[in-house]
């Protein structure tokens, strides 16, 4: 299959796609921006943050949580603020938030990194109910995901530099296990697909993943096998979000950071936003308990 050129955005970090109430939200991480693309009215909107953000996600309390370098923050569309939660990694100013998710009892998983992406310093967090605690994953140099199954059981740690992805189990607590080998990319026959990046699980529980260096997204089923492989004409394919009217439109991020200007010359859409049709729909949507 081969991803569709949706809108021309340009980013230097494109990621963090999520579907809220019939519109695409997204950020460009090193460019400090919050998009929100209206695919009905082809409108695209944007508000610019104090510091890097890495996401953004609807909370049941109003307005949105955005992943700011700092910590996680309420931000509010209709006046642009920014409303600070809790301080991560204060000590780490090198580090960065990076990608999360919301499971199904509104806690958001989220995930550091080192934004020099040298030291394994990154690692992942639970926001509930406002407050901030280690989720006990192991510390990697680039975190991404987590993506969490529909029923909440699965975490899926995505070791981006480490090229695998882990899998934790995790009890209604939300406590998790030691994990085990979901996929691992460093295999021969696997060279050449990039990096696993951002990533999301379906309706069904499987996981797609946008390779970074890799010219693709791919769906994995929840026992590892490769469902779905989506061509893209961008090197750096970041992170995809399932919507549209069924849950079945695929809108996928990407970069234009560390392409050289022979590269970005024969990628002219790098950064832009791409759409694909999927089988299997959206997981249901969830709101942050924050």
């Amino acid at each position: 299959m081969q991803a569709e050129h949706l809108l021309s955005v340009g980013a230097e970090l494109g990621e963090g796609p999520v579907w809220i109430d019939g519109a695409l939200w997204f950020v460009d991480i090193k460019r400090n921006t919050v998009f929100r693309f209206d695919p009905a009215a082809r409108a695209l909107s944007s508000w610019p943050a104090p510091e890097h953000v890495g996401w953004v996600l609807p909370s049941a309390q109003g307005g949105l949580i955005a992943g700011l370098r700092s910590g996680p923050h309420r931000f509010l569309p209709e006046t642009g603020a920014f409303e600070r939660i809790a301080d991560i990694q204060a000590d780490l100013p090198d580090n960065r938030l990076n990608d999360a998710a919301i499971d199904a009892q509104g806690r958001i998983w989220f995930g550091t990194m080192d934004n020099l992406e040298e030291s394994e310093t990154g690692k992942v967090f639970v926001l509930d109910n406002g407050a901030v605690h280690e989720a006990g994953l192991a510390a990697v140099t680039i975190t991404n995901g987590p993506a969490i199954s529909p029923c909440g059981s699965h975490v899926y740690h995505v070791d981006t530099l480490g090229r695998k992805v882990i899998r934790h189990a995790v009890s209604a607590a939300g406590t998790v296990d030691a994990g085990s080998l979901f996929l691992d990319f460093n295999r021969e026959d696997r060279a050449d697909w990039g990096y696993p990046d951002g990533a999301i699980c379906d309706a069904e529980g499987g996981v797609w993943l946008g390779f970074y260096a890799g010219s693709a997204a791919r769906r994995f089923a929840p026992d590892g096998t490769l469902t779905d492989e989506v061509r893209f004409p961008v090197s750096n394919v970041t992170k995809i979000a399932l919507g549209g009217e069924d849950g079945r439109t695929a809108f996928a991020t990407s970069a234009r950071q560390g392409l050289s200007e022979e590269q970005l010359a024969s990628q002219p859409l790098a950064g832009d936003l791409f759409t694909f049709r999927t089988a299997v729909p959206a997981a249901p949507p969830r709101k942050a308990n924050t």
